[in-house]
């Protein structure tokens, strides 16, 4: 295959492990560590918040007159919507982040994430304005979406390029530490929100959690604008400087059928790490919660401290599943995270059919902590490994989100529509069991990329 031979490439540490052993260098990781961990969490606490609102309250603010079945299926089609602006978002600003950079993006993401999550808390309800009502969420949801496509692989890319090689699995889980966190303020909030009298609720109550979001977007806008670009960018950009006069072999690799089947390798094993991890985690923590509520009608509390445990303990299981990472490599610790799902899918309905307040928690917080918190601490590192530094950014967020729509943005509405239709949760077992086994299959045709040179202008397969 013909390669472009970048200056200094060939040095086998990252970018970042230099910048590393200065103050000023170890001063900017911390800031790009902390300003990913905040901006990832918004991500998670604008789409937690709204998952819960969708299972427990959206129905009867936005859908009064359905029916308990089809008020669940239709706030879980809003919350699809998100997700089918997600590819869209990553497209655009995955391109204008590997041209323009990093920041720029992560600066426009969180501004558009956050007002959209604001402006939903201000959407009249039905019965006020009519048919607008679930129209402007479905419009601010899209936007939300549209924003979050590029929010998370931005972070992700950020911080996998500013994070020490031998140390990358575990840095880089902060991300999904920040989607904890998200989720736990999110849990949180509802937890205490769902305590006041059902009328209020239902009439101002449930606006809280969104108008409080834009307190943390402000703190990420913030923090972002005194961030600078990642070590692994800026050694880009150099090195596209000093390639201009060499035009040449750059269009001859373009055109090299082998460098083009590279790609679209790593793409679509990203896609199936992506379905593994992201549909098993939004039925866990999506669809899962609204069945326990409004199908079981087990109390509404019940549900979102299932949540707020898991929150807690993600504290731990995200850390350790990316050292374990570092320690044994990205590609075996995810299939094991994805075989233990797939044991988990049968034996977990059957607990939750009990109704039994420690059980029902149990087998919530299990389900978290195996797909949103475990699996997903080592899928950041991998990602980022995945994908050459030419296209990084534009490459793992278009994977990412199609993964997405073909799995955790479609899947609550997909779970909802099989339960309409079969009347038994037997046939949304085989749904999180098939999207497991996706993801581990695709760990057999993955390679392994622990402490790969981020430098590497090709894809890792």
């Amino acid at each position: 295959m013909s390669e472009i031979h970048l200056p200094g490439h060939a040095a086998s540490d990252a970018a970042a492990d230099a910048q590393l052993t200065t103050p000023q260098g170890r001063k900017e990781f911390l800031r790009a560590t902390f300003s990913c961990w905040l901006g990832t969490a918004m991500e998670y606490a604008d789409f937690a918040l709204y998952g819960l609102a969708a299972g427990i309250i959206f129905g009867d603010v936005f859908f009064p007159h359905a029916s308990p079945a089809m008020a669940l299926l239709s706030s879980f089609a809003t919350w699809s919507v998100g997700f089918i602006a997600r590819p869209i978002g990553a497209l655009f600003f995955g391109w204008l982040g590997d041209r323009k950079g990093r920041k720029v993006v992560m600066i426009a993401t969180i501004v558009l994430m956050g007002l959209s999550t604001m402006l939903i808390g201000l959407i009249p309800s039905y019965n006020s304005i009519g048919v607008w009502a679930p129209i402007c969420l479905v419009a601010l949801r899209f936007s939300q979406g549209f924003g979050a496509g590029a929010e998370l692989s931005g972070g992700t890319v950020t911080l996998g390029e500013y994070a020490p090689t031998q140390k990358r699995g575990l840095v880089s889980s902060i991300i999904a530490l920040g989607s904890n966190t998200g989720t736990l303020l999110a849990s949180l909030v509802w937890l205490l929100v769902v305590q006041m009298d059902p009328q209020h609720l239902l009439a101002w109550g449930w606006r809280i959690p969104f108008l409080c979001s834009a307190l943390i977007a402000l703190a990420a806008v913030w923090l972002r604008r005194q961030l600078r670009e990642t070590p692994v960018f800026e050694r880009k950009k150099r090195q596209l400087a000093a390639l201009r006069d060499d035009l040449q072999t750059q269009q001859n690799q373009a055109k090299n059928p082998a460098s083009a089947h590279r790609g679209n390798k790593a793409f679509w094993v990203m896609l199936g790490l992506r379905i593994g991890e992201n549909g098993p985690s939004y039925l866990a923590q999506g669809f899962i919660v609204g069945y326990v509520v409004k199908v079981l009608a087990v109390d509404k509390s019940i549900a979102t401290t299932a949540v707020f445990i898991a929150s807690i303990l993600g504290f731990a299981v995200i850390p350790f599943a990316g050292w374990l990472s570092d320690r044994f490599g990205r590609r075996i610790t995810y299939r094991g995270f994805c075989l233990l799902l797939m044991l988990y899918a049968f034996p977990a309905f059957m607990l939750l059919d009990s109704r039994e307040p420690v059980i029902v928690i149990s087998t919530i917080v299990v389900g978290m902590a195996l797909a949103s918190l475990g699996i997903f601490g080592v899928q950041a590192a991998w990602g980022v490994e995945l994908f050459g530094v030419t296209h990084r950014y534009t490459k793992m967020a278009m994977a990412k989100e199609l993964g997405s729509i073909l799995s955790g943005g479609t899947a609550p509405l997909i779970a909802a529509a099989l339960f309409s239709w079969s009347g038994h949760w037997w046939t949304i077992a085989c749904y999180f069991f098939a999207m497991a086994t996706i993801g581990f299959l695709t760990t057999f045709v993955a390679p392994e990329t622990r402490g790969r040179d981020l430098n590497l202008p090709e894809d890792a397969i």
